[in-house]
């Protein structure tokens, strides 16, 4: 057997298979049939296959799959008060590991736990064996400056060690600065990691500083390297007659961008055209890979990124401004090229024909939400003599998106309504005002367009079998539907038997609408659903009822639209030779699970920071009173979201000082032992802001009610 043939897969089933216990390196070299030149090579391959977790050395260099050995590898999830979860990699259920069984891992590690333990119930706990991979070599926090040696305390309540810092590797940091440090060594069972502090990045009044802290701990880049920045000086600044060469011409076709008031990338637009059975499509996506070829410098430093994130006061874009906001920019009045996909729809809606081709464009108008809203709901006289040439083609707009999002609602496409906050900010960056995030009939235009093209791209792909990047959506866990199922029993509601797919659930959501308990159904089933991801292999959208999904329409911000870009292109040109064109199936497993992760950092980092200014924002509010409702239950109390300014604070348990509160699971509830008040998820209370904590970034709740005669609320305890 030559070394050639010695792989992963092998080695993996040799111990999957060929062995009924953990083999020494001996038995292991023996059974391969390795010779003894060939060794150092299997060696480095098992080193390797150790550090990803694929399979564990134990004691007396015996190696053995973690399966067999009731380990589990995954990512450590920490909690403030010392204990933490794994989540495991291969979406077994998580463990439960205690505060003395960590095992000096930090929030976000990748580890090996050991499962010592099953409860009733089924929760398994266990404790960490070893530390695979640090998920952090920076921290950001407060400094604490004392007598002969200084400590920065987290902003990440789940890093639960203070690092220490002497005042050598202080950079003259004062008690109260917030700083970003370098962890120079790991904690240990006997002292607290070591750091060094390498940039002090203000103080906490500081309108910004929510922003800095966050971008700074989750490691996001901000500057682009001086290769990417001098690839996109070279960038053409317009678009030559040669470039639009084997381009279908749709300069002349009226076509539009509709996007936010504060966007300024451009990455999609649409035509359309009534025809005698229904309706003609266009839907552009600006070409990004025309400028960005395969294994750039842009191409690199996009990949790192994986996605722009935007925050209320700023944008990490994936690429140069030279690019984001100019040439890949569908700007008005400007030739751009483009990824057409063109479709057919009868006058019921149904898609009858499509085709995908590159294209050239010429966008005659930058439209906003609000003024095609104004056009085509509210009928505004100044919009629609602004925009008089076009007003055939928005009452077409309107049509054919109304059929389509008829249509993909009745085949069980779920459609959640809940509200997001927007950040209203003064010119100094202060938070003025947190306000319910307008979605109107335009917002909907655009969701069914993209939809719509999404999905034919994916179809195509799936059909020609060609290597592909999916965008996943797994059904939910047969308990979680359980859970729900039993849920709405209370409210007279049943989920359909004999439909086992995502329409029973939207029949639910379409049944619940302006009822009382909307709100709840929602949150519920929406806790209840998996993450969306990125996969090479299909399986389906269950979110969107689509049997095919992808990610195609906003290559200047997603990283994924950008490879999909590629691998359509080379399907179009099926003869090309150019090397970078496409992509071989062994890339895309690592560019999907690279990019669902980045994709997670960027979800969490833009909600820390709204979660920061949130706080900051009730800070003068403390005693006033406000109506909203419970958005969250726990057993240590349950979590108010006021309906005036889309802000969260948690009413403790033990401010509810009328009785004994005991937490029901099942009816996501606290419920009185004596007098049977309940307290329940999605239910209208009125709520006194307590306590604002600008430390641990929470609030604090009270609730408005009679106490018992001649009590007094008993005083919290830290």
């Amino acid at each position: 057997m030559t070394m050639r043939s010695i792989d992963k897969e092998t080695i993996l089933r040799q111990l999957q298979i060929k062995s009924d216990h953990p083999l020494l390196l001996k038995e292991l070299m023996l059974r391969l049939e390795i010779p003894e030149e060939e060794q150092r090579e299997v060696k480095k391959l098992l080193r390797k296959m150790v550090q990803e977790g694929e399979i564990i050395q134990i004691r007396g260099a015996r190696y053995g799959l973690p399966q067999k050995m009731s380990l589990v590898i995954g990512r450590l999830k920490g909690h403030r008060d010392g204990y933490g979860f794994v989540l495991p990699e291969n979406d077994e259920p998580d463990v439960y590991i205690g505060v003395k069984n960590m095992n000096e891992a930090m929030h976000g590690d990748r580890v090996v736990a050991r499962i010592e333990a099953t409860k009733r119930g089924g929760r398994r706990e266990g404790r960490v064996i070893r530390i695979l991979e640090r998920a952090r070599v920076r921290l950001v926090g407060r400094f604490e400056r004392g007598k002969d040696f200084g400590f920065l305390v987290s902003s990440d309540k789940r890093i639960v060690q203070d690092l220490y810092v002497t005042f050598e590797n202080s950079l003259g940091a004062q008690t109260g600065d917030i700083a970003l440090a370098e962890i120079v060594s790991y904690p240990t069972k006997s002292r607290n990691p070591e750091g060094k502090v390498i940039k002090i990045l203000g103080r906490l009044d500081d309108p910004k500083i929510d922003t800095e802290m966050v971008i700074e701990s989750n490691g996001l880049l901000r500057d682009f390297s001086m290769d990417a920045v001098e690839e996109a000086k070279k960038t053409p600044a317009s678009v030559s007659p040669e470039m639009r060469k084997g381009r279908i011409d749709l300069r002349e076709t009226p076509t539009v961008t509709i996007d936010g008031e504060r966007a300024r990338d451009f990455d999609d637009a649409v035509s359309i055209e009534k025809t005698e059975d229904g309706f003609r499509l266009w839907v552009h996506i600006a070409d990004v890979g025309h400028y960005v070829p395969k294994g750039s410098a842009l191409d690199r430093e996009a990949y790192l990124r994986g996605t722009s994130v935007y925050f209320p006061d700023a944008v990490l874009p994936m690429f140069p401004e030279k690019l984001s906001n100019g040439i890949c920019s569908l700007n008005p009045h400007e030739d751009r090229l483009t990824l057409t996909v063109e479709m057919r729809f009868d006058s019921k809606g149904t898609r009858s024909d499509y085709k995908i081709y590159e294209s050239v464009i010429r966008s005659d108008e930058r439209m906003t939400y609000t003024a095609v809203r104004r056009i085509v709901a509210d009928r505004d006289p100044a919009m629609l003599k602004r925009y008089a040439s076009l007003l055939r083609e928005f009452e077409w707009i309107k049509s054919l998106a109304a059929l389509l999002r008829k249509n993909r609602l009745r085949r069980g496409s779920l459609d959640f309504d809940l509200p997001e906050p927007e950040i209203i900010l003064s010119l100094t960056g202060e938070t003025v005002d947190i306000i319910r995030e307008e979605r109107n009939v335009a917002h909907q235009i655009i969701e069914e367009f993209m939809i719509a093209a999404n999905e034919a791209v994916a179809e195509r792909m799936t059909a020609l079998g060609a290597p592909f990047l999916y965008r996943i959506h797994e059904p939910p866990a047969p308990n979680k539907i359980l859970e729900f199922s039993e849920l709405i029993k209370s409210f007279g509601l049943a989920l359909r038997e004999t439909e086992k797919g995502p329409k029973a659930l939207s029949e639910i959501l379409e049944r619940v609408k302006g009822r009382p308990e909307e709100k709840l159904i929602n949150q519920i089933l929406l806790r209840s659903m998996k993450q969306a991801k990125y996969s090479a292999e299909n399986q389906g959208h269950f979110g969107l009822a689509s049997e095919e999904y992808t990610h195609f329409t906003s290559p200047i911000r997603r990283y994924p639209d950008l490879v999909v870009h590629r691998l359509v292109k080379r399907a179009l040109r099926p003869k090309t030779t150019d090397p970078h064109a496409g992509y071989g199936e062994e890339a895309l497993p690592e560019i999907a699970r690279h990019t669902s992760e980045r994709e997670r950092v960027a979800v969490e980092a833009e909600r820390e920071v709204v979660q920061k200014k949130k706080v900051k924002f009730m800070a003068d509010k403390v005693g006033e009173t406000f109506d909203g409702f419970i958005s969250g239950v726990a057993a240590y109390g349950f979590f108010v979201e006021l309906s005036e300014f889309f802000v969260e604070g948690l009413v403790h348990v033990s401010f509810l000082y009328d009785d004994y509160y005991v937490y029901d699971e099942k009816q996501h509830a606290l419920i009185g032992e004596r007098r049977r008040k309940v307290y329940r998820l999605g239910d209208p209370i009125r709520a006194r802001v307590d306590r604002v904590d600008l430390e641990n970034w929470q609030i604090d709740f009270g609730v408005i009610q009679e106490g018992p005669r001649g009590g007094k609320p008993p005083q919290r305890r830290r």
